[in-house]
């Protein structure tokens, strides 16, 4: 079997192997309360088994899997309410913004791979441009064997205002534990409390938030039919960068109660500010296999799939 793809023009992208659709880009404007932005949703296995979640009822604004940013100079990318440090999370309707999809500047596919690369602009609320994002997504690895696949994840964001973005979560605005934003993944709700794992620490999430590992993975058990998937994710060691403090390490965001989620967070606990027309880029890499993977065969997966 190979890669094969299919654009429904001005809707989404769906890649397949196959019968089975490994994953659509939906990339058609939502509901302005949520942040409209492009996300991946179903993300399935080879068997078909899907490990995304599409606005859950606890929050509207999570997709999949997606690029936000919670915090960003006094405007929520991210969608829903805003968190404001001794208030609380507020219903701030004139601080939710946007990123918008302006053109795709390569949708192909091979045999062994696919590619979307995709220019989009980043708005507050006026509808103003703030900055422009070139973003790269490719399927590859297809191991039918090891019953896995991966997708990587390039966005390059350039800072179109005068003055300094300032990237932030809620816990650089007060909020413990909620470093959430950067690329963002939402599990089914099968998932919650699931198995959460890094090459060094095998324990729950309270152990590995605000971390720093090479991967992390979570594995889960399906709901409406039999086994587990497990989903590795991998940010590129360039993410970690100098900052004004010094350097200014990629931290991971995690949960697995009261449901599943994962963000290889650019602030966890630290603003990072991009000055006039820098560019911020960011690398990742996940991995999506049947079955309940262990530590032994993450690693030893990700040493036959070098980056």
């Amino acid at each position: 079997m190979t890669l094969s793809l299919n654009h429904a023009h001005g809707d989404r992208i769906t890649v397949s192997y196959g019968t089975t659709d490994l994953l659509s880009y939906v990339y058609r404007p939502e509901a302005a309360w949520e942040a409209p932005k492009p996300y991946l949703h179903p993300v399935r296995t080879l068997s078909g088994a899907t490990v995304t979640d599409y606005r859950p009822n606890d929050h509207r604004w999570h997709k999949g899997l997606q690029l936000t940013a919670s915090h960003l100079s006094g405007q929520n990318l991210w969608g829903g309410n805003t968190y404001v440090h001794g208030e609380g999370y507020l219903a701030l309707a004139d601080r939710i913004g946007s990123m918008a999809h302006v053109a795709f500047e390569e949708v192909a596919v091979a045999p062994d791979r696919a590619v979307i690369a995709e220019h989009l602009t980043w708005h507050p609320h006026d509808g103003a441009l703030w900055a422009e994002e070139e973003r790269r997504i490719e399927v590859r690895d297809v191991d039918a064997d090891a019953g896995s696949w991966s997708l990587t994840w390039t966005s390059s964001i350039t800072n179109r205002r005068d003055e300094p973005l300032r990237f932030g979560s809620p816990t650089t605005h007060g909020r413990p534990a909620a470093g959430y934003t950067g690329l963002f993944w939402r599990g089914p709700r099968a998932f919650r409390d699931g198995h959460v794992f890094t090459a060094e620490n095998d324990g729950r999430e309270t152990e590995l938030m605000g971390g720093q590992a090479d991967w992390l993975a979570y594995s889960g058990e399906h709901d409406g039919r039999n086994g587990h998937a497990t989903v590795v994710f991998e940010h590129a060691r360039s993410n970690d960068h100098l900052g004004e403090k010094g350097t200014h390490p990629a931290h991971w965001f995690v949960r697995n109660d009261p449901f599943a989620a994962v963000a290889p967070s650019w602030a966890f606990s630290e603003e990072l500010l991009l000055a006039p027309g820098d560019a911020l880029t960011r690398g990742y890499r996940v991995h999506v296999a049947d079955g309940a993977w262990d530590r032994e065969r993450v690693a030893a997966h990700l040493e036959a799939h070098p980056w």
